[in-house]
């Protein structure tokens, strides 16, 4: 679906070159709009984007949400695996996306403003507003009213309430400007010039706010609007078929975590148990597509909270690994994404027999997408359509399905749904590490566990709801609000 439609060059503006001049309202180097076109930011700041969301994000969504465990031996996202982390550790990626992802998209909508690029403008404001939201589904709040103003050193943070009702004006103000022949700067994303796709990507977008939303604030009446014009996109939104075998150009998760183009082979993010035997326990057929065997040709997973490095046996060519590619695609919304909310709004506002087609085209669409084969017998055999149990279906096999393609997401959506739930069984009985003993048979299919010596300020039985607001944006800003515990739910999720 997406084709190069730039210069490669674009690439490495975006990843390496940023610091020049993409971002423009700090550089004093930088040259005039008058030679900075949406032409050449736009590709920037998508790449700037995809390297934070389909990378850090992906990291600790993973995670947070017992997809993956902690590899032998290594310690780099240990703390994760116990549901911890400071605020210093994202502070790279805050003010990536603020700095040059959302200051780049501000430049755009200003200029296709003045020149009344509608397409261009759609295209900027989907991606600020997903970008927005990021930023309030792992932190809470975030400034927005007063961000983006160089003359604003401290600016205030907006509740996400806040944030989220600004978002959601912004892609309906633009949707409104914008029709299907509308042009659109040259971007990675899509493969045409026009908006027609942008458009899909922004109601889209639209669903999966109202959604997030829709447990807290009543939604109903913007819903049924968006659900009766049924114009979402109808393929998954993703960078793809740009990445390149090299150094600086190869998909981001792949070269953080897999490529040795730096000389490094050391391996730290392996399977979760929790993810690992509840598919096996189904037979799923996306087992395959989402991991690889290890070293004896099985699948296996590890434990959260600890990284096995007192183990003669657990080392890390006993467990599986995620499979990646330089060049995996970095996911921004699925069809299966889609199909699982469409689900969710028929079961809460509809009727079940629709709310059970969509649950089924979400698990074909996820299928489809892994290459894989057997989504029949899961929605048929090991997770059928309940309504009565609709969020538990839905939130297990959403779980399932975005391990796979988008781990910040996952996250995001165990929050909310509050599926799977922890079980009775803790990883310290699943796995002791004083004596070695790792016991797989204690898990129960389809449940989360407390991890080996997890955050304290978090505790039995609970999952981190929030990432502490991050160093870059609060030490030298007076207005930046203490720090809310570990354990406070975001908006949406309370």
């Amino acid at each position: 679906m997406k084709k190069l439609i730039i210069p490669f060059l674009a690439i490495l503006l975006g990843t390496t070159s940023c610091e020049k001049f993409l971002d423009i309202n700090q550089d004093p180097n930088a040259p005039s709009s008058e030679v900075v076109t949406g032409d050449l930011v736009l590709p920037s700041a998508e790449m700037n984007l995809a390297s934070s969301y389909g990378n850090f994000l992906r990291i600790l969504g993973g995670y947070y949400s017992q997809q993956y465990a902690h590899s032998f031996g290594t310690s780099n996202y240990l703390d994760y695996s116990q549901f911890t982390i400071s605020a210093t550790r994202s502070s790279g990626t805050y003010t990536q996306l603020t700095s040059r992802v959302l200051k780049n998209l501000e430049f755009i909508r200003e200029e296709a403003t003045e020149s009344e690029d509608w397409g261009t403008y759609l295209a900027a404001t989907t991606l600020r507003a997903f970008t927005y939201q990021a930023l309030v589904d792992a932190y809470g709040e975030t400034p927005y009213t007063e961000a983006l103003d160089i003359t604003n050193t401290a600016p205030q943070y907006d509740e996400g309430s806040v944030v989220y009702a600004g978002i959601l004006a912004e892609l309906n103000d633009a949707l409104s400007k914008a029709t299907p022949s509308s042009t659109v700067a040259a971007n990675f994303l899509f493969g045409t010039p026009t908006a027609a796709e942008w458009i899909q990507f922004a109601n889209s977008l639209k669903l999966k706010i109202l959604m997030r939303v829709s447990k807290v604030q009543d939604v109903k009446a913007e819903l049924d609007q968006l659900v009766a014009a049924n114009n979402f996109a109808t393929e998954d939104i993703s960078w793809d078929d740009i990445w390149v075998n090299e150094s600086g150009k190869a998909s981001p998760y792949f070269q953080e975590e897999f490529a040795t183009y730096f000389g490094s082979t050391q391996v730290n993010v392996i399977a979760n148990i929790a993810l690992m035997e509840t598919m096996l326990a189904s037979e799923d057929g996306r087992v395959g597509a989402f991991f690889a065997k290890n070293a004896s040709g099985e699948y296996k997973g590890g434990v959260s909270g600890t990284n096995f490095s007192t183990s003669t046996t657990y080392q890390s060519t006993y467990f599986s690994r995620p499979a990646a590619a330089f060049d995996m695609p970095v996911y921004l919304i699925t069809v299966a994404e889609t199909e699982f909310f469409l689900a969710e709004y028929y079961a809460r506002y509809g009727t079940s027999a629709d709310a059970e087609a969509h649950y089924i085209a979400a698990i074909e669409a996820s299928f489809s997408s892994a290459g894989a084969t057997g989504a029949e017998d899961v929605y048929t055999n090991q997770y059928p359509w309940d309504q009565a149990n609709y969020e538990k279906v839905i939130g297990i096999q959403k779980w399932i399905a975005l391990s796979g393609v988008n781990n910040f997401e996952a996250w995001c959506e165990l929050r909310r749904l509050k599926f799977p739930e922890f079980g009775a069984v803790t990883g310290t009985q699943i796995y002791n590490v004083g004596t070695d003993n790792f016991q797989p048979e204690l898990y129960v299919s389809g449940t989360l566990y407390t991890p080996i010596q997890v955050n304290s300020n978090v505790g039995a039985g609970k999952l981190l709801q929030r990432l502490r607001y991050a160093e870059s944006s609060t030490s030298r800003n007076p207005n930046a609000p203490a720090t809310k515990p570990d354990t406070e739910a975001i908006f949406w999720a309370k």
